[in-house]
């Protein structure tokens, strides 16, 4: 077994420094390419990802699982070496079913519509974007007839992102959230005059922002040694590896919500990466269980933690040191309400936590649409305007606030965004379990101690890396699998207390 383990684990490496160096030089057109680079870089980012793709599916690698499994059979279902040749397996069975020629396709297909995709929000013009996407949803399709399914196209592009759902049991999901949120939402609209955050938008001085932002990220556990923040149309985080886990943010003047909030909630996927086992690395054991388990790590810190009353009784005497004019007269409380104020609003990364997975809702249901052929990409933005309006109550203006907000669809990623949702579920049903493992949780957080809730995570979730699915490490950190109580408990608590609710007060 040592010998055949050995040569698998140098041919994962290889596939793994190919994948890596592609992200990277996805980081760098994110951040500092000029646009004359794109035609380069999408030729670069399809050579190095087909290189990647072609050594993971190769015959050799089919040969060592097959030795392996029966050698591994004996061994606990968590150790090292069993759990890298049963996620092994399952990765390599799907990513046999895709063509080199198709990844190659799906590679130069992003890189080449990001641009696009940017233009065409900067000039609120969908028509810009709109062959692009028509090509994106193609190959989306093409991976779904390619990965095979027994009842929707959708179902093999979730589960190669979430392991083990089902398109249905994600609308089941999402019917349970709708039942319980549409109600709080129209209780939070006839006692919206209860919270006011004028206070957001008084203007704050981007530098310092961004200073505020990563000196709280460090506080959190974000290690600066081996991470940094940069400045990304859309926020996001990339790893290349235990030593370089990076984020990016974006800033504004007029609203104070974007550069922090999105700064801590980018922190959560780094910590998450740096968090996974050293020997995990260079294999497919080295990343999230899953998008939403990512997600999870992400939102925990940006609302659970974040946007928490404690968080606030510790940090707000140094915002007010930074920002003295902007905050002159606000005392903690009414801040600590201003930042958690829920109201319908046009841009997902800029919800309020009550509001936000109709967001999701409404681009996982588009997805499909799109991918069933029920609906044309032409018709996107009318239907997007048509669902925000229905669901939020809300009126679209223009494209850059509707369909061409998420940075998302400018690359082949049909069956991600259903992760933001399952990530609110996820990180309410670990935290549910954190507080009661650390009692004064709480008592901690407003002292500006966050590493016994970091070492919980890192024990429970992070040093796992992708062991599990979901489900299986939802089961071994809390005793229950995927469940929506906990969040919809915490939202109906948490803003029936700030309005002033009856179902708070019972």
């Amino acid at each position: 077994m040592i010998d055949n383990l050995k040569r698998l684990k140098a041919i994962l490496a290889e596939e793994t420094d190919l994948s890596r160096a592609a992200a990277v030089l996805d980081w760098d057109q994110e951040t500092n390419m000029p646009p004359g680079g794109v035609a380069g870089r999408a030729q670069q980012l399809s050579t190095l990802m087909t290189l990647a793709h072609v050594r993971f599916t190769s015959d050799e690698v089919g040969r060592l699982l097959d030795a392996l499994e029966s050698e591994v059979a004996n061994q606990q279902f968590d150790s090292d070496e069993a759990s890298l040749v049963r996620v092994t397996r399952r990765d390599y069975e799907q990513e046999r079913k895709l063509s080199p020629e198709l990844v190659s396709e799906v590679a130069m297909a992003g890189a080449t519509a990001r641009p696009h995709w940017e233009k065409a929000r900067r000039d609120a013009d969908f028509k810009v974007f709109e062959p692009y996407l028509e090509k994106n949803v193609e190959l989306n399709r093409r991976i779904a007839d390619a990965l095979g399914y027994a009842e929707r196209p959708y179902d093999a592009l979730l589960d190669r992102s979430e392991p083990g759902l089902k398109t249905s049991e994600l609308e089941a999901i999402f019917g349970e959230i709708k039942s319980a949120i549409v109600p709080l939402v129209a209780d939070i609209a006839r006692n919206a005059d209860a919270v006011d955050d004028r206070v957001l938008y008084r203007g704050f001085e981007p530098e310092l922002q961004m200073q505020y932002a990563l000196d709280v990220v460090g506080r959190l556990g974000y290690d600066l040694n081996r991470g940094r923040q940069d400045i990304s149309t859309h926020p996001f985080s990339t790893s290349f590896g235990p030593g370089d886990t990076r984020i990016t943010t974006r800033v504004s003047h007029g609203f104070f919500n974007e550069c922090l909030f999105g700064s801590i909630h980018e922190c959560g996927h780094a910590m998450y990466n740096q968090g996974i086992g050293e020997n995990l690395d260079r294999t497919p054991l080295w990343d999230g269980a899953s998008p939403g388990v990512h997600e999870s790590q992400s939102r925990l810190w940006e609302n659970l933690v974040g946007r928490s009353r404690p968080f606030w009784r510790h940090f707000y005497p140094s915002l007010q040191a930074v920002f003295p004019e902007p905050l002159r007269g606000v005392d903690e409380e009414t801040f600590y309400r201003a930042v958690n104020r829920s109201y319908p609003s046009l841009i997902r990364v800029e919800a309020d936590e009550v509001t936000y997975n109709m967001h999701v809702l409404l681009r996982f249901e588009l997805e499909t649409e799109m991918l069933d052929g029920t609906l044309k990409v032409r018709d996107l933005p009318e239907a997007w305007n048509s669902r925000v309006k229905s669901y939020l109550g809300i009126t679209v203006p223009n494209d850059r606030e509707g369909a061409l907000q998420d940075i998302h669809w400018s690359s082949v990623s049909f069956g991600i965004f259903p992760g933001y949702t399952l990530g609110n579920l996820i990180g309410a049903q670990l935290m549910e379990k954190a507080r009661a493992d650390i009692p004064d949780l709480d008592a901690q957080i407003e002292k500006g101690e966050f590493a016994a809730l970091l070492a919980w995570l890192r024990r429970n979730v992070h040093r796992h890396g992708r062991k599990f699915t979901p489900n299986e490490l939802l089961e071994r950190a809390t005793g229950k699998p995927l469940t929506a109580a906990p969040w919809i408990t915490y939202v109906q608590q948490k803003f029936g207390a700030l309005y002033g609710l009856r179902a708070a007060r019972k």
